[in-house]
């Protein structure tokens, strides 16, 4: 066999590896009593608007938060499309804390930055849950030191002690879309929260109540406008502080 050859057998295996461990997910994820019941009760109307949607079998998810609009945002695309359009938009039914980010545990407050899904629990003491990678570098830095806490979750049961939680009813299409996304192959669910909806009036009168959080809101904010105006991901490079890379257009 050509080298060449070796090549596309070896990426082949890879795929089917891949496309195997994303069918064995949900299949797993099925096993799951709430799951399999989330699936009758939303599923089939998901599926239709998607396909009224032209969303197709496959897609990828974004999650967008506002903490003080108390808004959850669901936004999807598919494989073959460079921007992203909004599906859903949820509202928090239960609120923990203030403006500004989670500093440390026990605090109540709901992480400000950027994040992603790291855990799907079907057996959650919240219906379902969708665990957040908080605290990631930012995070530490900024805790100086402190326990900053963690199991920072969007959950069902209307309780929040710094999660963002949702009715039992929303979170099962979340976690449903969630999943779907993971077995189309989506390894990484982005989830940016963010203090407000970020306009200019906003972010000056918001600055100007809480000048503590400025410093913070003025990393968050490029990522904010670079997703109003072009409905792409920008990369961010998270350390000490997080800085905002607009993607190429």
């Amino acid at each position: 066999m050509t080298k060449i050859g070796s090549l596309a057998l070896g990426l082949m295996l890879l795929l089917t590896q891949k496309m195997n461990g994303q069918s064995t997910f949900k299949t797993k994820q099925l096993s799951f009593e709430r799951v399999a019941k989330a699936y009758d009760a939303v599923w089939p109307v998901l599926r239709r608007q998607l396909d009224e949607a032209g969303a197709g079998k496959r897609f990828e998810i974004f999650l967008q938060a506002f903490k003080a609009e108390g808004k959850l945002e669901l936004w999807l695309k598919a494989p073959a499309e460079r921007q992203f359009r909004l599906f859903r938009t949820y509202d928090f039914c239960a609120r923990s804390g203030t403006l500004g980010p989670k500093l440390a545990e026990g605090d109540l407050q709901t992480p400000e930055g950027f994040y992603k899904i790291n855990a799907f629990n079907p057996l959650s003491a919240y219906h379902l849950s969708l665990g957040i990678d908080y605290p990631n570098a930012a995070d530490l830095f900024r805790s100086g030191g402190r326990p900053p806490g963690g199991d920072i979750y969007i959950h069902g049961n209307c309780v929040t002690v710094g999660c963002i939680p949702l009715t039992d009813e929303k979170i099962r299409e979340v976690y449903v879309m969630a999943v779907e996304a993971r077995a189309s192959g989506q390894d990484e669910i982005p989830v940016f929260i963010f203090p407000f909806k970020m306009e200019p009036d906003q972010f000056r009168r918001q600055s100007k109540s809480w000048p503590a959080h400025q410093g913070l809101w003025k990393q968050l904010e490029p990522a904010y406008k670079h997703f109003r105006e072009h409905h792409t991901l920008p990369r961010v490079a998270v350390g000490r502080t997080y800085k905002v890379i607009p993607a190429a257009r």
